[in-house]
């Protein structure tokens, strides 16, 4: 069976301006006159993993290891300096919260926005909004723009809408960290529900315990290169000995 999906010497290049300008103007000017002087920053080098169909698989590093910048390469968000990336199946990401979302509209509204923007039909979402309102637990605030929810409110309704079918691939970046207790073991219960449907889950987390729970495979990054990649066990292991020094 082919792998769902494939990075192969992936690099993520970014260039960061060395001078400061206080205004656009400024940085167009400087621009148009080719005064522009960047350094070269790479947020991932030379990347590669394989994850088969129905892999929980984990990534783990610290902040800055090139963790979001992978989920969104995977994603689509961003095309890679180098390398390349194949996806077999159509993906669900929940990467950076409240995108896809208009925070001056009501829950109500995001939830077609989001739903749409995700790919699906206005007729699927009326079919499936009791669904969505019932899980996130957010009925009494349907009405509340979402610039006036917390960030654990919007996570449960990003988790709802994207959860809401089973998709081939789920991504999640801390998008859980945000959220009770409670709410957290809601969430993994349905990504396991999701597992067991055949979809495949790329979870980001800082929480080693919750990575060591839920994934069957792990990769460790550090500084945008893959340090370690393999079973659970192994690689957090490994991992939580070297944050130990």
């Amino acid at each position: 069976m082919p792998a769902m999906i494939e990075v192969d010497g992936v690099s993520m290049r970014f260039n960061l301006s060395k001078e400061r300008h206080e205004s656009f103007k400024e940085y167009f000017l400087a621009l148009a006159r080719g005064r522009l002087q960047f350094d070269e920053f790479y947020a991932l080098k030379n990347v590669s993993l394989t994850v088969q169909p129905g892999d929980f698989y984990g990534l783990v590093g610290l902040n800055g290891s090139g963790k979001s910048t992978l989920l969104k390469v995977i994603s689509g968000v961003y095309k890679p300096s180098a390398g390349k990336v194949t996806v077999r199946g159509a993906i669900a990401p929940l990467i950076e919260l409240g995108a896809g979302f208009d925070m001056d509209l009501t829950a109500r509204e995001n939830i077609y926005l989001n739903g749409t923007v995700l790919g699906f039909t206005p007729k699927y979402i009326d079919s499936k909004f009791d669904e969505i309102v019932e899980f996130s637990e957010l009925k009494d605030f349907l009405d509340v723009p979402l610039k006036n929810y917390s960030s654990g409110m919007v996570a449960r309704i990003a988790f709802a809408i994207a959860t809401i079918t089973k998709p081939d691939i789920l991504i999640a970046d801390e998008i859980l960290s945000v959220g009770d207790f409670l709410f957290q073991k809601k969430c993994e219960e349905r990504m396991q529900h999701l597992l067991s449907g055949g979809t495949t889950v790329i979870l980001v987390s800082h929480s080693i315990e919750q990575i060591e729970r839920m994934c069957n495979k792990v990769a460790w990054l550090d500084h945008g290169v893959i340090r370690m990649d393999g079973p659970v066990e192994e690689v957090c292991a490994a991992y939580k000995e070297f944050n130990k020094e």
